[in-house]
């Protein structure tokens, strides 16, 4: 059981998340591009499991292009209201339960081909994102796939010094990101790292980096957010060349580190 398990589902319990894709044209950013990224990893024969699965906003859009999807989160008011949209839906090969992202208690050794982790790095300590990869290798098939969405240290924090220049840097806020890599406001809630750290962290348990790319960047989303359409289409291709390259990730928000399983430590 992570240690701030209290802290996560009474933040989440407020229904926060869900919806969240669609809440502003900066988040649904983030959305897009971790699909992008994904694009052609996902088969049409493959088992997945998303953990952190939320209330299902990857768990619908990948229900159809997989033979069999489970999500799971350790909030019980996600997992609630993916149900019911689940029953509503009518799918079939679509399925989620409570869970724990660091004892991923039930699941079978190499169950699934391909491993989606889409939140739980951002709530994670170091320690914990150590049991987190290493429950993620073990559901894991040899030679599957897994996907770990992270915040990213520096990019967070760059941004924060933009969009609120009256309040950071700070001391405080210096000690918590680069001392205990944490939020300064929500300590022991948000956790952040860097593209190196993560896929080191990978490596270090079997996992090859197949891709280390962003999806979204908190220095743009007060200009995103404020362009109209025709404006934002003309942006497009920026973003999309920030996304694509590795030399951006490090100044992204959120980012994501797509491996393939191999022998590791774990």
């Amino acid at each position: 059981m992570s240690l701030n398990q209290d802290k996560i589902i009474e933040n989440y319990s407020r229904g926060i998340e869900d919806g969240r894709a669609a809440r502003d044209r900066s988040t649904g950013l983030e959305f897009h591009y971790t699909k992008k990224h994904l694009d052609g990893y996902i088969k049409p024969n493959d088992r997945v499991l998303e953990i952190g699965c939320a209330t299902g906003y990857y768990g619908f859009y990948y229900a159809g292009k997989c033979s069999e999807y489970r999500g799971v989160d350790i909030v019980p008011l996600h997992i609630e209201l993916f149900q019911k949209k689940i029953r509503e839906s009518g799918l079939e090969n679509i399925s989620c339960a409570v869970g724990d992202a660091t004892n991923l208690a039930g699941i079978a050794d190499g169950s699934y081909d391909v491993v989606l982790c889409l939140g739980p790095m951002y709530h994670l300590s170091f320690d914990e994102r150590e049991k987190c990869f290493a429950e993620c290798y073990r559901v894991c098939r040899e030679g599957g796939i897994a996907a770990f969405s992270y915040i990213n240290l520096i990019g967070v924090y760059a941004g924060a010094c933009i969009f609120d220049s009256a309040t950071y840097p700070n001391s405080k806020a210096n000690e918590a990101v680069f001392e205990h890599g944490t939020d300064d406001l929500r300590p022991g809630m948000f956790y952040y790292t860097t593209p190196e750290e993560i896929n080191d962290r990978a490596a270090k348990h079997g996992f090859r980096k197949l891709l280390n790319l962003g999806t979204d960047f908190f220095v743009m989303t007060d200009v995103v957010n404020r362009m109209d359409d025709e404006r934002f289409e003309t942006m497009r291709p920026l973003y999309d060349q920030m996304t694509s390259h590795e030399s951006c990730t490090g100044m992204s928000n959120h980012a994501l580190l797509i491996c393939r399983k191999e022998h590791g430590e774990s």
